[in-house]
């Protein structure tokens, strides 16, 4: 089956106008993909710029809409953020891209409105409540401390935790119990299915889920459900989508995939054309590597070998540490175009220098910058990074042990909090606009009407949409001061009044309460309760993962916080992970000898500095103890590797 769209050279052209710098243009390999618009897989190394041959790829299809039979384009990638990056990119170059037949979101945002909504509106006849964790955390939580059921309380209670495991708890297509999506009915602790325990949580699962409360893995079985009574859905699917690319595909988990493949490529039977875009050697996830390899290259599959990122001294580094064998190009140079000369660095530490292994990074980093090997510039990125941010054994060295200060900073982006002020305090830093101030106070006052048990005609819990209905049908001069206060509010939170505003809200909410007929009471606590998170200290963790020295600021953080990111330069901390140091894991590598593949744990640490090793540009520097070097590496080849001793 044949594509019917021909790209074409002019094509390429307009596309490098929009995306890359003057003088800049794709090489034989991208354009390769560029043009491609049949059934194929990408696989493409780090800092190869495959998301901007994806860009690519979408800016030129524009120019041919609408499409044959007016189907659309499905771009999917596995973040909000990744998605927010492909509006911020080309979004003003493709406004068809961003609208009817077309869709461009994250994977969860795809099958909630394709297949999970649909089927929950054509079984329940209404719309779920919400599909979110948190909410969902949140009655399962309020389960958790009210029920009365003595043997599930009791079977909850032998747990090792037992709102953990409720909340763990997903139904299959069967209508069987399990732990986790990916888990196995067979292997749930319930070995009878017939006992009133195993009932009572089947019950609980199901109330659930008919009251509209879902959890982000629900929406996946809702979309199994859904196929299996309309599997003519999936060719709809195929012929509304004529073309369906899936960018960081490495990071979809199993069900992700499967259902993903179930739906555009049908065992070779779809009608789309279906485009898997990643690099398997950077599948990281859930603390830990994935080793299972869902993802099957397909017979027809497209290389970007050639990394803008990696130097030609990293690189082979890097290529050596593929579990799936993949050639790693390093074509990154310096701006005069020759080679940067800069072997990669190791520190050797011993137990009373580790704390000065961050310190000599940076001053690694100075010295290379007055040589001249290192620009300075004000886009420059250095980032030491660890596996492990701590260990329980005492002798086995984290993150934390190179730098004590080590917090997780920040906040999680929440869409609800356990306080009210919390909804006026922590805003998303990227979109502190009035709108995300807007959605902030409705979530609170949600909370107030879930805590006080406020349902709609429909014996449910309001949703922000049902919410203003209800009050501009029934309380028309009441919705429109409400919509007035919220302006008000919204923007003196925005000029850093949240105190003020905290006041302004708590002294509304009676009023409020009071067009449902309700009073203060169950949630006393949550309206007057003070924040357990306090913004200064938030100020002060962010702080503390930052070292500076001079000029030089290096961030700390952990590989999966650096995973996607570019660093100028970049120091790997060995951390200790199941018996064993990354240096022990790869020992043959740093020696140049064949290594060892074998055994779960080696592959998770060949994954995990895969994806650490490739981070910079420029110097790349890792820290090992002195015990394990002198005992694993003595020979090591320092025509490749600059040694650098503490002492």
């Amino acid at each position: 089956m044949c594509a019917m769209i021909n790209i074409t050279d002019a094509d390429i052209i307009y596309a490098e106008k929009i995306l890359l710098k003057e003088n800049q243009h794709f090489d034989a390999e991208r354009i390769a993909f560029i043009k491609n618009l049949e059934t194929i897989d990408l696989q493409a190394v780090p800092g190869s710029g495959k998301t901007t041959a994806l860009l690519a790829k979408l800016v030129i299809l524009e120019k041919y809409m609408p499409l044959e039979n007016n189907s659309g384009i499905l771009a999917i990638s596995h973040t909000n953020a990744a998605v927010d990056e492909i509006r911020d990119r080309i979004g003003k170059f493709c406004p068809k891209l961003f609208s009817y037949p077309n869709f461009v979101g994250t994977i969860q945002s795809f099958v909630d409105s394709f297949l999970a909504i649909p089927y929950y509106v054509n079984y329940f006849k209404e719309k779920p409540f919400r599909i979110d964790n948190e909410i969902y955390d949140e009655q399962v939580e309020r389960f958790y401390n009210n029920t009365n059921n003595y043997g599930l309380k009791t079977y909850l209670d032998r747990q090792n935790d037992g709102l953990s495991f409720l909340k763990s708890i997903r139904i299959t297509t069967q209508g069987e119990l399990k732990s986790y999506i990916n888990g196995k009915p067979e292997n749930f602790k319930l070995k009878d299915s017939t006992k009133p325990t195993y009932k009572a949580l089947l019950n609980f699962k199901i109330n659930l889920i008919q009251k509209g409360y879902l959890h982000f893995d629900d929406a996946y079985t809702l979309a199994q459900f859904h196929l299996a009574i309309a599997p003519k859905n999936k060719t709809l699917l195929q012929n509304r989508f004529k073309y369906v690319f899936v960018d960081e595909m490495q990071d979809m988990d199993i069900h992700q995939y499967e259902l993903l493949e179930k739906l555009f490529y049908d065992d070779g039977n779809s009608i789309a054309f279906f485009q898997r875009i990643g690099d398997k050697n950077q599948a990281i996830f859930n603390g830990s590597a994935k080793i299972e390899e869902i993802w099957d290259s397909r017979e027809n599959t497209l290389y970007l070998n050639g990394s803008h990122r990696l130097n030609a001294k990293t690189a082979p580094i890097v290529e050596n540490l593929a579990l799936t064998p993949n050639e790693v190009v390093g074509r990154n140079k310096n701006q005069d175009n020759s080679e940067i000369d800069i072997k990669p660095h190791i520190i050797v530490f011993d137990n009373t220098t580790i704390k000065d292994v961050i310190p000599k990074f940076s001053e690694i980093i100075t010295e290379l910058q007055e040589n001249g090997n290192i620009p300075v510039q004000a886009n420059n990125s250095f980032m030491a990074i660890a596996w492990r941010k701590e260990n329980e054994e005492a002798d086995k060295i984290g993150l934390s042990d190179y730098w004590n200060d080590y917090s997780v900073a920040g906040y999680k982006k929440q869409i609800d909090f356990k306080v009210l002020k919390d909804y006026l305090l922590f805003l998303d830093k990227e979109k502190k606009t009035l709108e995300s101030v807007r959605k902030n106070i409705l979530n609170a006052l949600l909370k107030v009407m879930r805590l006080e048990n406020i349902l709609d005609k429909n014996s449910r819990f309001y949703s922000k949409r049902k919410l203003l209905q209800f009050l501009k049908e029934n309380f028309t001069n009441e919705y429109e001061s409400l919509k007035l206060n919220i302006y008000k509010w919204s923007i003196a939170v925005i000029k850093g009044k949240s105190e003020e505003t905290f006041e302004l809200v708590k002294e509304y909410i009676p009023t409020f309460l009071h067009l449902f007929d309700k009073e203060i009471a169950r949630s006393n606590d949550f309206i007057n309760n003070e924040s357990e998170i306090n913004i200064e200290d938030i100020e002060i963790l962010e702080q503390t993962n930052i070292y500076k020295s001079g000029n030089i600021v290096i961030e700390i953080g952990t590989i999966h916080s650096a995973k996607g990111q570019t660093h100028t330069a970049t120091l790997y901390l060995e951390t200790f992970y199941q018996g064993k140091y990354e240096s022990e894991y790869l020992k043959e590598l740093f020696l140049g000898e064949a290594t060892n593949r074998n055994g779960v744990y080696r592959k998770q640490a060949m994954k995990m500095s895969y994806v650490g090793f490739s981070r910079p540009t420029h110097l790349l520097c890792i820290a090992i103890h002195k015990d394990r070097f002198d005992r694993d590496l003595s020979e090591i080849n320092n025509g490749i590797w600059e040694v650098v001793e503490l002492e």
